[in-house]
């Protein structure tokens, strides 16, 4: 195998100007377009998946008498199968076909989902959501590496819009058709089963659509490191999902979970550094720009799920809002977030400038989370409108521009672990702010629900409120549900405090992060520069289906 950088020339250097459509990674606009779609399709399901039950949430729980961290769970146990096994799609993608690969990926969100809704314990539906998160794992990182292939990162910004615009919809229409799933005599179980069909449709049009040339070379899978990177992942996110619920922080549980964790994630970069195709080249951190991406998309990661998860919460608990009108409420953040996705990403491809709009968008996060901190349960909603739209902003212009920034430094063989990587981590944040901001929102909801009490006269046990509070809350007396809902309401603005502070790390992050100028050759057009040979013809004109 060649080991020749990505990045050496094999055409005359790029002018000041963005490129033509034929040129964006040999293959025309129409071409692209037309790959695109089914992975459009495939992006669509597999964000509508992940938001389609935040609003579903509540009903769901009190349905089948789950708990609080049994709620946190139904959305951790996602995120966990699907932050686990990124880094590992992500590699598969540098030795295999990316499109059987994304073909995998939405069978395995089909199979996930059509027997989550048979569900009837909470502990089933925990169990069939981590099959759906390795799906969602795989499609959430293969997308953007098959679209960096076709695309270069200078002309990536024009199709920014498209595909914020299918993130957003997805978003969008993900709680308002749980809501309206939940509204209607359908019942919960529909909200898993809604999104099949949308993925059969998928698994067609990227059988169709999706051709790229295959890299034959041989491979050796590093199995043992996969197995290990994500056992170390899982065994460390579950100890911070039960610490301080299910068992002290302090404890000996605690303690050993934590040591078995740091044990097989050190075993794991030991397996790494000598692996011939390791899962997650150690080498990658050597580059300033991957590092400083990877700190900052933890904080993305925190504001993508976190958000979604505890606003939905809110809405319908503390404010007694339908699952629909919830849906409807979180629109600032949506819209914001896509307008500024599409505005930058045009701005990128005409003036080959990228930083400058990281810098914004993390600030822009740390002010909407500083100002989602002082809510509570009275909150004007057009003001929080307000606070969600300026959060909304900042996530547009960070999300993608991130993982932007790492694929135009990379070699174009790490391109998909260093694709996955930047994912990886952004799940990490989601998965760990679900976890951490749920006990924190569930230990402050318990204080405030034992002081309202207290305060109204009603005698107080050592239960934990908050573990009663939303799988029995249509079964409370009227005046202390009135009570708990408005500890929900006054806790949530705690958990929107400790993911400010962590938004300010990624400011710092990215503020240290150094400008490259956006390279003019896509993935095919840079492997065809490593191999020597003249660069790809055009996908849809007789390449190999990958």
């Amino acid at each position: 195998m060649s080991t020749t950088r990505a990045e050496t020339p094999v055409a005359p250097s790029a002018p000041a100007a963005p490129p033509t459509s034929g040129e964006a990674g040999g293959m025309t606009h129409r071409q692209v377009l037309q790959a695109l779609s089914g992975m459009l399709l495939a992006m669509f399901t597999a964000f509508l998946s992940a938001t389609i039950v935040s609003n579903a949430l509540p009903t769901i729980i009190t349905d089948l008498h789950g708990s609080q961290s049994q709620y946190t769970w139904v959305v951790t146990a996602t995120l966990l199968s699907s932050t686990a096994s990124t880094p590992i799609w992500g590699k598969l993608s540098d030795l295999f076909s990316k499109k059987l690969l994304v073909q995998l990926g939405i069978v395995f969100y089909i199979g996930g989902s059509i027997f989550a809704g048979f569900s009837h314990s909470v502990d089933i539906l925990i169990v069939w959501r981590a099959v759906q998160g390795l799906g969602l794992g795989a499609l959430q990182s293969l997308i953007m590496i098959v679209i960096a292939a076709m695309i270069s990162p200078r002309e990536r910004g024009r199709y920014t819009g498209p595909i914020a615009a299918v993130m957003s919809l997805a978003t969008v229409a993900g709680p308002l058709i749980g809501g309206v799933i939940v509204d209607s005599s359908l019942g919960w179980r529909w909200c898993f089963w809604v999104g099949a069909p949308f993925a059969v449709v998928a698994l067609v049009v990227v059988q169709r659509t999706l051709n790229l040339p295959v890299v034959k070379r041989r491979v050796k899978v590093d199995y043992l490191g996969a197995a290990l990177i994500a056992a170390g992942v899982c065994d460390l996110l579950i100890w911070v999902t039960l610490a301080g619920n299910e068992f002290a922080w302090g404890s000996g549980t605690s303690w050993l979970l934590l040591a078995i964790g740091v044990v097989l994630l050190g075993l794991a970069v030991f397996v790494e550094s000598r692996a011939a195709e390791p899962i997650v080249p150690l080498y990658l951190f050597k580059e300033r720009t991957t590092t400083l991406a990877v700190i900052a998309s933890i904080a993305v990661g925190v504001a993508m799920f976190g958000g979604a998860v505890f606003l939905g919460q809110y809405f319908q608990i503390a404010r007694g809002y339908s699952p629909t009108a919830s849906g409807l409420l979180t629109l600032p953040m949506i819209i914001g977030s896509t307008l500024s996705a599409t505005v930058s990403g045009m701005l990128i491809t005409k003036l080959g400038k990228w930083k400058v709009f990281l810098v914004v968008g993390a600030i822009l996060m740390v002010v909407g989370f500083g100002l989602l901190s002082t809510i509570d349960h009275a909150t004007n909603i057009w003001l929080m409108g307000v606070y969600l739209a300026v959060l909304g902003l900042g996530m547009g212009m960070t999300m993608q521009n991130l993982v932007l920034a790492v694929q135009n430094t990379v070699k174009v063989t790490d391109l998909g672990a260093a694709s996955s990587t930047v994912t990886f981590f952004r799940s990490l944040g989601g998965t760990i702010g679900v976890s951490v901001l749920g006990a924190i929102l569930a230990t402050r909801v318990a204080d405030l629900t034992t002081q309202g009490l207290s305060d109204a006269g009603v005698p107080v046990s050592g239960a934990a409120s908050g573990e009663v509070g939303i799988g029995s809350l249509n079964e409370l007396p009227a005046f202390v549900a009135d009570i708990v809902r408005g500890a929900y309401g006054d806790a949530t603005a705690r958990i929107f405090l400790v993911a400010g502070a962590l938004a300010i790390v990624s400011v710092l992050a990215i503020v240290f992060i150094k400008e490259v100028p956006l390279r003019t050759l896509s993935g095919i057009q840079q492997q065809a520069a490593a191999d020597g040979v003249p660069a790809a013809a055009p996908a849809g004109a007789g390449a190999a289906a990958a």
